[in-house]
This record gives structure tokens, C-alpha cells and sequence, in this order.
């Protein structure tokens, strides 16, 4: 892999005064900037080895921990979309990657993370030149559950009580051989290391079940016509998913997004649901490539 540079952990204010963590390379590199969103109850570190790509490419490069999340402020309220989506905003101002400029950042988000990429295009149109959306950004969850009880009991997160980091570290490398380092470390990074060797999720489970909430309320197929911007859609192919039910519903809400999107290209990969941890190199080429608009002129 190219070298990517050093890895600078900045600290900005977000919606409320919030204090966010952002993990940066190249940040003075004369290229595109790029900012990178995170799922839920992931964080930033998951993006590394796309960052690395990606500034060895020429671009500025920042991965937000969102509230509630990594070395990000835990606060009691705001992780409804209009805040984190803010929050977005306040992050590539403090960059100066400010709106309607030469500097706006191509945005790119992987799973919740893509919803929320794609809710601050359409809340604010001028914030983002272009949209990658990693196996995200298309879930709408009411598509899947046949209703909230069903979609709450289905997505409640696992308990970790008692797991030591070793003992995950192990797990994560059993399930994911294919996996480089980096990102099997930035799955780690998803936990808090308590002084006795147990892993905690840095996100609280009550944060995450608001999260989930707001997520069964959200429409992307709503926001569809009024994004202004180009949308590189990025789904997986996964080889083992829950259900064919599931890997169809995916399929149905894709092509939903690809009719209604206004401009739109669509690149699937064959993996998991963190394709940004699995294939790095293969996504920041993708992201790499949104940033030139005469991508979305070639089929």
C-alpha cells in the first residue's frame, strides 16, 4: 500500500458545542479534500487503510468519529439526523472545506454513515461536490422488518460483558481472514479497553437504539430527487447475508436509488458489509474517482 502519511488526531466543535474527534492525513495536500462517515457504533479508525489510498492519491483526508461515538463527545441528545448532519457541517468548516467552494469535500459514508451523507445533501445542498455511499445510504429499514418491534428486537446490539480485547481480536480475525491489519484494528476501535483487558462499545446502547430509531424514520427514497450532486453507490455482494429476502431487498432499494437519483453510478463489490475495511484500496479508487465528475459520464 502507499504510504498515506502520518495520522493526526484534531479535536472541532460540533452542533451544541459537541467535541468531536477527527482522525487526519494530508490536510495541506493541494487535492480534493475527502470526508469520511463511519457507520453505526463503528468510528473512524475503520476508514484508515481508505485513507491511506486516498492521501497517497493527492487528497486531504479527515474520518469523523460521530457523537457518541470513538474519542468523540458522548452527549445526552442530538443523534437524530439534522444534528449529525450539522455536525458534518461544523467539521468541514473547522477544516475550511467550506461550502459551495473549490475545497468541498467529496463525502463518504458507509452504512448509517451513507444515510447521513446522503441526509446532508439534501439538507444542505452546497456542502458536498460529490457522494460515495459504502452499502449504505439506501437503507430503509421498513423495508426489512415488518415493523418497529420487529426492526428494535432484530438490531438490538450484542453484549460484550466479560470479552477481553484479545479474545475479540481473535474472533474478528476467525471471521474476517481476509481482513488487512488495519482493518481488523479499526474494528477494535470500536470498543473502549478497560483497565482489566474487557472491551466496552464506546457507543451507549440507549444512544444506539435511538440511532436504530431514527433510522426505521428515515426516507431516503424521499431525498432521492433533490440531491444535487453526483452519488457513487457502492452496494456489497455479500456471499453469506441473512436471508436471500434481505440480499433482495438491497437489490430492490439500489435500483430504487439508481431510477431516482439524478445523477448516479452504481460499482458493486463482492464482501462484507465493511467494504471499507475489507477492500480499502478498491474503495478509494471509487472515492478517488467521484471526485472527477466525468465519471458519471462514462457507463
Amino acid at each position: 500500500m502507499a504510504d498515506g502519511g502520518d495520522i493526526a488526531d484534531i479535536f472541532v466543535e460540533g452542533t451544541g458545542g459537541v467535541r468531536l474527534h477527527l482522525r487526519g492525513r494530508a490536510l495541506d495536500a493541494a487535492g480534493i479534500p475527502v470526508l469520511l462517515v463511519h457507520g453505526l457504533a463503528s468510528n473512524a479508525a475503520l476508514w484508515d487503510g481508505v485513507a491511506a489510498h486516498l492521501a497517497a492519491l493527492g487528497h486531504p483526508v479527515a474520518a469523523v468519529d460521530q457523537r457518541g461515538h470513538g474519542r468523540s463527545a458522548k452527549p445526552d441528545t442530538g443523534y437524530d439526523f439534522a444534528t449529525v448532519t450539522s455536525d458534518l457541517v461544523a467539521v468541514a468548516s473547522a477544516l475550511g472545506w467550506q461550502p459551495a467552494s473549490d475545497r468541498r469535500p467529496v463525502v463518504a459514508g458507509q452504512s448509517w454513515g451513507g444515510n447521513v451523507a446522503l441526509e446532508l445533501a439534501a439538507r444542505h445542498p452546497q456542502a458536498a461536490r460529490a457522494l460515495v455511499l459504502v452499502d449504505g445510504g439506501t437503507i430503509e429499514l421498513v423495508d426489512q422488518f415488518a415493523d418497529w418491534p420487529t426492526c428494535r428486537a432484530a438490531l438490538t446490539p450484542p453484549n460484550f460483558n466479560g470479552t477481553t480485547v484479545g479474545r475479540l481480536r481473535r474472533m474478528l480475525r476467525a471471521a474476517h481472514p481476509d481482513w488487512p491489519p488495519e482493518g481488523i484494528e479499526g474494528t477494535l476501535a470500536n470498543f473502549e479497553v478497560l483497565p482489566d483487558g474487557r472491551v466496552s462499545p464506546w457507543l451507549d446502547r440507549r444512544h444506539h437504539m435511538e440511532i436504530v430509531r431514527h433510522m426505521w424514520d428515515h426516507r431516503p427514497s424521499e431525498r432521492y430527487p433533490r440531491i444535487g450532486v453526483p452519488v457513487m453507490l457502492i452496494p456489497a455482494e455479500a456471499d453469506s447475508v441473512p436471508s436471500a429476502r434481505w440480499m433482495g431487498s438491497k437489490r430492490d432499494q439500489v435500483a430504487r436509488a439508481e431510477k431516482a437519483l439524478p445523477v448516479s453510478l452504481t460499482r458493486w463489490i463482492r464482501g462484507d458489509h465493511d467494504l471499507h475495511a475489507q477492500h480499502p484500496a478498491e474503495v478509494a479508487d471509487l472515492v478517488h474517482a467521484a471526485a472527477d465528475p466525468s465519471t458519471f459520464n462514462r457507463s
